[in-house]
This record gives C-alpha cells, sequence and structure tokens, in this order.
C-alpha cells in the first residue's frame, strides 16, 4: 500500500499554473477564480426509477449542498461543468429541475458553462432559465483545455472527465476503490463530482502520474 499525505484541500501547480483540489471533488483556479466540475449526473437516481430500477431520492440534494459549500468557502466568479451535469432525459423531472433552478437564482451572479458530455447529448437541452452556457471541448480558459472525454491539446493543459476515476487500495484483508484526481505532464482529470455514480479503476495505468484520493472529506496524495 502506497504513502499518503492528508489534507481537505491542497493547491498544487498542475502545467506549470496553481489548481486547488479539494475533497468535494471539484479543483478551482485561484487566478481565474473558476471552479471546475466534473460529471455532476444530476438526476441520475430519476433516470433509474423511470427504467424500472428501485433506487433511493436524494442524490441531487446532496450534489447542490457540496456546490454550495464550494461556493460558500471559494468564492469562484464562474463555475465549468466538464459534461455530464445531467444524466439522461429522464434526469428532467419536476423535483430535479426545480432544485437545478433553486439552486441557480441564488447563485445568479455566477458564470456557468457547461462542456457538453455524452450524457448531455442524451438529456437534451438545458432549460433557458438555468442560464448555463454550453460549449463543445476543447474550450479554451486561460491555460486550460477544457474537455469531457480525456485528451492532450496543443498548448494547453487539458483538464477533463469522463472518466470516473477510481484507485484501488488494498490491506492483507480489506480493499476500496477511492474516487481520485489524476494529473499527467499534458492532461489531468478529475473524479466524479455526482454522489451517485460508478468508477473506472486506474492503477494499471497510474505511472508517472501525480495521483490524489479523496476518502470521507480528506485529500490523500499518493506517494
Amino acid at each position: 500500500m502506497s504513502a499518503f499525505a492528508t489534507t481537505d484541500a491542497m493547491t498544487i501547480e498542475v502545467g506549470g499554473h496553481p489548481l486547488l483540489i479539494t475533497a468535494h471533488r471539484a479543483a478551482f483556479d485561484p487566478v481565474l477564480r473558476c471552479l471546475f466540475v466534473a460529471d455532476a449526473h444530476f438526476g441520475k437516481d430519476a433516470v433509474f426509477r423511470a427504467r424500472g430500477i428501485p433506487v433511493p431520492i436524494g442524490s441531487t440534494g446532496d450534489n447542490i449542498r457540496r456546490l454550495d459549500a464550494l461556493i460558500d468557502t471559494h468564492r469562484p466568479e464562474s463555475i465549468v461543468f466538464l459534461g455530464d451535469l445531467l444524466h439522461g432525459r429522464e434526469s428532467q423531472t419536476d423535483e430535479t429541475m426545480d432544485a437545478l433552478s433553486g439552486w441557480r437564482a441564488r447563485h445568479r451572479d455566477l458564470r456557468m458553462v457547461m462542456v457538453e458530455g455524452n450524457h448531455d447529448r442524451h438529456a437534451g437541452a438545458l432549460p433557458s432559465g438555468l442560464g448555463i452556457e454550453r460549449v463543445v471541448e476543447a474550450w479554451r480558459l486561460g491555460p486550460w483545455a477544457l474537455c469531457h472525454y480525456p485528451q492532450q491539446v496543443p498548448g494547453a493543459y487539458a483538464l477533463a472527465g469522463h472518466e470516473h476515476p477510481v484507485y484501488r487500495v488494498a490491506t492483507r484483508v480489506d480493499s476500496a476503490r477511492l474516487p481520485c484526481f489524476r494529473f499527467g505532464p499534458q492532461a489531468g482529470v478529475l473524479p466524479a463530482f455526482g454522489s451517485f455514480t460508478g468508477g473506472f479503476v486506474i492503477n494499471d495505468s497510474a505511472a508517472g502520474q501525480a495521483i490524489y484520493l479523496v476518502a470521507e472529506g480528506r485529500i490523500l496524495e499518493v506517494r
């Protein structure tokens, strides 16, 4: 098992630029005052229930509470969602849209941008009242190329989602898969923000990358 150093947030250098990563599974650029959030998958529980799979209600509320905590702590001027803001067309229930509309109304002064992901295409257009701009990858902002799919972009450091990266840690008797940030020389991937998401184990492809795990409200740096 690797050694760890822990904290609830950590400012690191990514592609020569400061980036704060947090245990809320998001990242914040302190120069641009921009919050980056990947794979929120709002309304995923509603999609499952609409398709006959009985899952608990509550993931949307948890996502919103963590977004509010990030906004209260870091006071961003903008938020960029790195794709898959909604999970599917059935996500657009009155309950989910009312919750998102109420949240947006509380933060009406924030610019919000969504880089289109594969689930966003299936989910359809967002209600115009949400005031969330929709762009395609790779969308440039400062030193970043903001994407949904992990990739390299000439002349910029690419930040993406889609992968839902998790890192497997193990002892002799037990193991766990923890959400993680992964950063290579030219591109990085954020963990899925949504509280109701799966994950792709990256241990075998993590060589040469900086890996930061999220566990119980802490960031754990893999050393």
